[in-house]
Protein backbone atom coordinates (compact mmCIF):
# COMPACT_ATOMS: atom_id res chain seq x y z
CA UNK A 1 0.00 0.00 0.00
CA UNK A 2 0.60 3.48 -1.01
CA UNK A 3 0.17 6.50 1.63
CA UNK A 4 0.16 10.17 0.47
CA UNK A 5 -0.95 12.69 2.85
CA UNK A 6 1.56 11.22 5.43
CA UNK A 7 2.61 14.02 7.74
CA UNK A 8 -1.26 14.57 8.51
CA UNK A 9 -3.50 14.35 11.30
CA UNK A 10 -4.53 10.44 10.06
CA UNK A 11 -1.68 9.95 7.46
CA UNK A 12 0.59 9.94 10.66
CA UNK A 13 -1.92 7.47 12.56
CA UNK A 14 -1.90 4.93 9.86
CA UNK A 15 1.99 4.66 9.77
CA UNK A 16 2.32 4.33 13.37
CA UNK A 17 -0.18 1.17 13.50
CA UNK A 18 1.33 0.07 9.97
CA UNK A 19 4.03 -1.55 12.32
CA UNK A 20 1.33 -4.06 13.75
CA UNK A 21 -0.08 -4.95 10.43
CA UNK A 22 2.33 -7.78 9.24
CA UNK A 23 0.03 -8.17 6.13
CA UNK A 24 0.00 -4.97 4.66
CA UNK A 25 3.69 -3.18 3.07
CA UNK A 26 3.49 0.72 3.54
CA UNK A 27 5.85 3.34 1.53
CA UNK A 28 5.14 6.75 2.09
CA UNK A 29 5.44 9.76 -0.27
CA UNK A 30 6.04 12.92 1.28
CA UNK A 31 7.66 16.36 0.44
CA UNK A 32 9.70 16.68 3.25
CA UNK A 33 11.31 14.22 5.69
CA UNK A 34 9.94 13.04 9.05
CA UNK A 35 10.74 10.86 12.01
CA UNK A 36 9.25 6.97 11.69
CA UNK A 37 6.95 6.06 14.41
CA UNK A 38 8.52 3.39 16.46
CA UNK A 39 8.07 -0.09 15.23
CA UNK A 40 6.54 1.13 11.67
CA UNK A 41 7.67 -1.40 8.95
CA UNK A 42 7.79 1.20 6.10
CA UNK A 43 9.80 3.24 3.66
CA UNK A 44 9.27 6.96 3.02
CA UNK A 45 10.08 8.39 -0.40
CA UNK A 46 10.32 12.18 -0.53
CA UNK A 47 9.68 13.97 -3.67
CA UNK A 48 8.15 16.71 -5.00
CA UNK A 49 4.08 16.74 -4.84
CA UNK A 50 4.58 17.63 -9.01
CA UNK A 51 6.08 14.19 -9.02
CA UNK A 52 3.95 12.21 -6.80
CA UNK A 53 1.91 10.85 -9.57
CA UNK A 54 4.83 9.30 -11.42
CA UNK A 55 6.51 8.09 -8.00
CA UNK A 56 2.98 6.34 -7.55
CA UNK A 57 2.80 5.19 -11.06
CA UNK A 58 6.58 3.56 -11.06
CA UNK A 59 5.39 1.77 -7.44
CA UNK A 60 2.33 0.24 -8.67
CA UNK A 61 1.13 -1.00 -5.50
CA UNK A 62 -2.14 -2.46 -5.01
CA UNK A 63 -3.57 0.38 -2.66
CA UNK A 64 -3.25 3.86 -2.65
CA UNK A 65 -4.21 5.78 0.47
CA UNK A 66 -4.78 9.54 0.08
CA UNK A 67 -5.05 11.56 3.65
CA UNK A 68 -4.05 14.49 1.63
CA UNK A 69 -5.87 17.70 2.79
CA UNK A 70 -5.38 21.04 4.11
CA UNK A 71 -7.94 24.12 5.18
CA UNK A 72 -8.77 27.00 3.66
CA UNK A 73 -6.30 28.99 6.01
CA UNK A 74 -3.12 27.20 5.38
CA UNK A 75 -3.84 27.93 2.27
CA UNK A 76 -3.71 31.59 2.63
CA UNK A 77 -7.41 31.95 2.49
CA UNK A 78 -7.10 31.79 -1.26
CA UNK A 79 -9.15 29.23 -3.28
CA UNK A 80 -7.54 28.10 -6.02
CA UNK A 81 -4.49 27.38 -3.51
CA UNK A 82 -6.86 25.23 -1.34
CA UNK A 83 -8.10 23.08 -4.27
CA UNK A 84 -4.11 22.65 -5.62
CA UNK A 85 -4.06 20.64 -2.84
CA UNK A 86 -7.96 18.84 -2.03
CA UNK A 87 -8.25 18.30 -4.97
CA UNK A 88 -5.67 19.06 -8.32
CA UNK A 89 -3.16 16.86 -6.09
CA UNK A 90 -5.31 14.28 -4.48
CA UNK A 91 -6.25 13.91 -8.58
CA UNK A 92 -2.81 14.02 -9.84
CA UNK A 93 -1.88 11.34 -7.13
CA UNK A 94 -5.02 8.87 -8.27
CA UNK A 95 -4.70 9.58 -12.01
CA UNK A 96 -1.19 8.49 -11.43
CA UNK A 97 -2.30 5.06 -9.94
CA UNK A 98 -4.52 4.19 -12.43
CA UNK A 99 -2.25 4.77 -15.18
CA UNK A 100 -0.65 1.87 -13.16
CA UNK A 101 -3.36 -0.81 -12.96
CA UNK A 102 -3.89 0.34 -9.12
CA UNK A 103 -6.69 -1.79 -7.95
CA UNK A 104 -7.81 -0.15 -4.91
CA UNK A 105 -8.29 3.79 -3.93
CA UNK A 106 -9.31 4.90 -0.73
CA UNK A 107 -9.48 8.59 0.02
CA UNK A 108 -10.79 10.90 2.71
CA UNK A 109 -13.41 13.07 2.16
CA UNK A 110 -15.52 14.74 4.58
CA UNK A 111 -19.41 14.64 5.87
CA UNK A 112 -21.46 16.51 3.77
CA UNK A 113 -19.33 16.77 0.70
CA UNK A 114 -21.26 17.73 -2.05
CA UNK A 115 -19.82 18.95 -5.50
CA UNK A 116 -23.08 21.47 -5.40
CA UNK A 117 -22.37 22.79 -2.27
CA UNK A 118 -21.86 26.99 -1.80
CA UNK A 119 -19.55 25.71 0.96
CA UNK A 120 -16.31 25.64 -0.76
CA UNK A 121 -14.30 22.84 1.73
CA UNK A 122 -17.57 20.86 0.98
CA UNK A 123 -17.79 21.50 -2.89
CA UNK A 124 -14.18 20.69 -3.48
CA UNK A 125 -14.79 17.61 -1.11
CA UNK A 126 -17.59 16.60 -3.73
CA UNK A 127 -16.10 17.18 -6.92
CA UNK A 128 -12.54 15.27 -5.65
CA UNK A 129 -15.36 12.28 -5.40
CA UNK A 130 -16.82 12.10 -8.78
CA UNK A 131 -13.99 12.52 -10.25
CA UNK A 132 -11.86 9.69 -8.76
CA UNK A 133 -15.33 7.65 -8.87
CA UNK A 134 -14.48 7.89 -12.78
CA UNK A 135 -11.18 6.80 -12.54
CA UNK A 136 -10.61 3.06 -13.67
CA UNK A 137 -10.13 1.48 -10.82
CA UNK A 138 -11.57 -1.54 -9.33
CA UNK A 139 -12.66 -0.51 -5.76
CA UNK A 140 -12.81 2.91 -4.47
CA UNK A 141 -13.45 3.68 -0.93
CA UNK A 142 -14.52 7.17 -0.24
CA UNK A 143 -14.66 7.91 3.63
CA UNK A 144 -16.69 10.94 4.96
CA UNK A 145 -15.78 11.07 9.08
CA UNK A 146 -17.22 13.73 11.07
CA UNK A 147 -15.25 15.88 13.63
CA UNK A 148 -11.56 14.30 13.87
CA UNK A 149 -10.19 13.94 17.46
CA UNK A 150 -6.40 13.83 17.80
CA UNK A 151 -3.60 15.94 18.20
CA UNK A 152 -1.98 17.60 15.39
CA UNK A 153 1.72 17.73 15.30
CA UNK A 154 2.61 21.00 13.18
CA UNK A 155 -1.80 22.06 12.31
CA UNK A 156 -3.21 23.53 15.55
CA UNK A 157 -6.92 24.27 14.56
CA UNK A 158 -8.47 26.17 17.76
CA UNK A 159 -12.22 26.22 16.31
CA UNK A 160 -11.87 22.18 15.92
CA UNK A 161 -9.99 21.85 19.34
CA UNK A 162 -12.31 23.42 20.85
CA UNK A 163 -15.30 21.55 18.95
CA UNK A 164 -13.15 18.41 20.54
CA UNK A 165 -13.44 19.38 23.85
CA UNK A 166 -16.97 19.81 23.73
CA UNK A 167 -17.87 16.48 21.75
CA UNK A 168 -18.57 14.38 24.87
CA UNK A 169 -21.80 16.11 25.03
CA UNK A 170 -22.73 17.34 21.59
CA UNK A 171 -22.46 13.86 20.24
CA UNK A 172 -24.89 13.02 22.79
CA UNK A 173 -27.63 15.29 20.74
CA UNK A 174 -26.71 13.74 17.52
CA UNK A 175 -28.98 11.33 17.05
CA UNK A 176 -30.66 9.60 13.86
CA UNK A 177 -29.27 11.42 10.64
CA UNK A 178 -27.37 13.64 12.82
CA UNK A 179 -25.32 10.48 13.96
CA UNK A 180 -22.84 11.32 10.55
CA UNK A 181 -21.70 14.45 12.16
CA UNK A 182 -20.32 12.93 15.51
CA UNK A 183 -16.57 13.02 16.45
CA UNK A 184 -14.51 10.55 15.61
CA UNK A 185 -10.90 9.61 16.70
CA UNK A 186 -8.31 9.92 14.33
CA UNK A 187 -6.72 6.60 15.14
CA UNK A 188 -10.01 4.56 14.19
CA UNK A 189 -9.93 6.04 11.12
CA UNK A 190 -6.67 5.06 10.12
CA UNK A 191 -7.41 1.54 11.33
CA UNK A 192 -10.46 1.67 9.22
CA UNK A 193 -8.21 2.64 5.85
CA UNK A 194 -5.74 -0.05 6.63
CA UNK A 195 -8.66 -2.90 6.90
CA UNK A 196 -10.32 -1.61 3.72
CA UNK A 197 -6.48 -2.35 2.00
CA UNK A 198 -7.50 -5.73 2.71
CA UNK A 199 -11.49 -5.60 1.18
CA UNK A 200 -11.63 -7.24 -1.97
CA UNK A 201 -15.07 -6.82 -3.30
CA UNK A 202 -15.15 -4.47 -6.03
CA UNK A 203 -17.32 -1.35 -6.82
CA UNK A 204 -17.72 2.16 -5.12
CA UNK A 205 -18.11 2.59 -1.25
CA UNK A 206 -18.73 5.64 0.99
CA UNK A 207 -18.04 5.33 4.48
CA UNK A 208 -20.08 7.54 7.02
CA UNK A 209 -19.07 7.38 10.98
CA UNK A 210 -20.80 4.11 11.92
CA UNK A 211 -19.35 2.13 8.54
CA UNK A 212 -15.45 3.38 9.52
CA UNK A 213 -16.25 2.30 12.95
CA UNK A 214 -17.47 -0.97 11.50
CA UNK A 215 -14.62 -1.00 9.41
CA UNK A 216 -12.26 -0.43 11.63
CA UNK A 217 -14.14 -3.53 13.98
CA UNK A 218 -13.56 -6.03 10.66
CA UNK A 219 -10.12 -5.32 11.03
CA UNK A 220 -8.31 -8.60 11.71
CA UNK A 221 -5.71 -6.85 14.15
CA UNK A 222 -6.94 -5.65 17.44
CA UNK A 223 -4.63 -3.14 19.05
CA UNK A 224 -4.68 -0.76 22.13
CA UNK A 225 -5.81 2.75 21.77
CA UNK A 226 -2.42 4.80 21.34
CA UNK A 227 -2.15 8.11 23.33
CA UNK A 228 -3.50 10.93 22.38
CA UNK A 229 -5.84 9.30 20.17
Amino acid sequence: MVLVGATGLVGRRIMARSGQRPDIRLTAIARREVPLPGGARMEMIIADPEDWGQVIAQLAPDVLACALGTTFRKAGRDEAAFQAVDLQLVLRCAEGASQARVRQFIGMSSVGADRFSRNLYLRTKGEMEQAIKKLPFARVDMLRPGLLKGRREEDPRGKERLAAMLSPVTDLLMNGSLRQYRSIPAGVVADAILAMAQMRADGRFVHDNDAIRAAQLRGSVKKPALAGE
